[in-house]
């Protein structure tokens, strides 16, 4: 009907309005430009304006030099090499503006691939849903991996619904694309690849013969590896060594990384604020031992030797061989202490964080927000995020139990992200925010089928 169609329309229109207001709300708001955002943006301008791939390096005499680097995926800096070869290489404005627009159309591929699920209503839902989440939305104001990661992962969940459905080269290669991008921005976004290249084979079985699926399949892998070829030989060429992706410890060769250090940390951090206050700090800042948690200093005798290991630490700042092997030690004797902390409790209680912590690290809001009594708004406001973050995963889990199609393959991605983020020992809230397109689908089909039997329950007028 033309008029059901015009309000569909219009309320797609009125969503991504919507979408838009807040997104660019949050770049004039709360637009940071730090940390990781620096270090893409120095290894694009590096590429662009003289052909290396790599990181400045400043000298105490002398001018800077450039030295070739592979601690960073080549996804987001080659993005920011166009935006700043369209815009100039210090329009950071201009990056995050193409974000807004890059986070709508992933906005777009949700709502299109919820409709090949449930039909246009759960659709509108989807894309409402998406639209007005703030923790989607205000990752567009910081030129980080997340927004076009999440777009990558929309993408790839509708290509994978229309290669299903008619399997032509244009939806072939944008899943190709959606496998390979993501990779290319994260190490971890190779999951998409393997959570659907599976599933691309047990639902294709049925609609396009298990012959034809297995083809496109291959097909699809072969195409997202390409990129990979070149890296992995570029960094064969370049360091020899063998590096398909990028390290996770995020050093070049020959860069001390540190390794007691961290496994030290793994042994008492479970949350991103001591994420955010110790393991952000080393090296170059003091480590303050009054933020470290009562896990951390389980017996007197673990607390001096941790505090005579921070001394020494604290004295230059530097985390020499000497003082990580000291951290290792440390941590060897703290696991064998308590194993069950080290490999499960721990583990969970880190993931758990990464859930369902209030997304508000992107805002002016104090890291400790739940110090009521030093700041009443700020605690608040982390409470209503808090209350909206669990809302979207309730909604999502609600969604999960009606077991739409292709939620074989949806969940498998969640769980595989998760049993990866179990392993890492700082969490940060945005790394689950990947999964936010699943959690948005399963959502609007809870929303939808509620929605259905509320109507299904409401008696129909009597006629006169």
């Amino acid at each position: 009907m033309p008029s059901l169609r015009r309000r569909t329309i219009l309320s797609a229109v009125f969503a991504l309005a919507a979408g838009a207001a807040l997104r660019l709300w949050f770049i004039h708001a709360f637009p940071q430009i730090q940390g990781d955002s620096l270090l893409y943006a120095d290894i694009g301008r590096n590429w662009l304006t003289h052909g290396i791939y790599g990181r400045s390096v400043i000298h105490a005499a002398g001018p800077p030099t450039i030295a070739p680097t592979l601690v960073r995926l080549p996804g987001y800096p080659g993005f920011l090499v166009l935006c700043f070869a369209a815009f100039g290489t210090q329009n950071y404005l201009a990056v995050l503006y193409l974000q807004v627009v890059i986070d709508l159309a992933a906005c777009l591929l949700i709502a299109g691939f919820v409709r090949r699920l449930c039909g246009q209503r759960a659709a509108m839902l989807a894309l409402w849903l998406a639209a007005l989440c703030p923790f989607m939305a205000n990752y567009v104001a910081m030129p980080l991996t997340e927004t076009l990661s999440i777009f990558c992962v929309a993408l790839g969940l509708y290509a994978f619904a229309a290669v299903l459905a008619r399997p032509h080269w244009g939806w072939i290669l944008a899943l190709a694309f959606a496998w390979s991008y993501a990779a290319l921005l994260r190490p971890d976004g190779a999951l998409l690849a393997v959570a659907f290249f599976p599933a691309l084979i047990f639902y294709g079985r049925s609609s396009l013969g298990l012959a034809r699926s297995l083809r496109i399949a291959l097909l699809c892998g072969l195409i997202s590896l390409l990129p990979f070829a070149a890296w992995t030989l570029r960094n064969g060429r370049t360091f020899h060594v063998f590096q398909p992706l990028a390290p996770r410890s995020a050093t070049d060769p020959g860069e001390f990384a540190a390794p007691g250090f961290q496994r030290w940390t793994k042994t008492w951090m479970a949350d991103f604020a001591s994420t955010y206050e110790i393991y952000w700090n080393v090296p170059g800042d003091d480590i303050d031992i009054h933020l470290l948690p009562a896990r951390a200093l389980d017996s007197p005798a673990d607390a001096r030797e941790t505090l005579a290991l921070v001394s020494r630490y604290n004295a230059d700042n530097v985390l020499t061989p000497g003082i990580d092997g000291g951290f290792a030690a440390l941590a060897a004797a703290r696991i064998r202490a308590h194993p069950f902390r080290y490999y499960v409790t721990l583990p969970l209680l880190r993931l758990a964080d990464m859930w369902l912590r209030p997304r508000v690290e992107m805002l002016n809001i104090e890291l400790r927000w739940w110090q009521y009594r030093l700041h009443h708004v700020e605690t608040r406001i982390s409470y209503a995020y808090g209350a909206l973050n669990l809302a979207y995963l309730v909604a999502a889990l609600i969604g999960a139990f009606y077991w739409p199609r292709f939620a074989t393959a949806m969940v498998a991605y969640v769980v595989l992200r998760s049993m990866l983020l179990l392993t890492i020992e700082a969490p940060e809230p945005r790394y689950t925010l990947e999964c936010f397109p699943i959690v948005i689908a399963f959502a609007a089909v809870a929303l939808d089928r509620v929605r259905s039997k509320a109507n299904e329950a409401t008696p129909s007028p009597s006629p006169r």
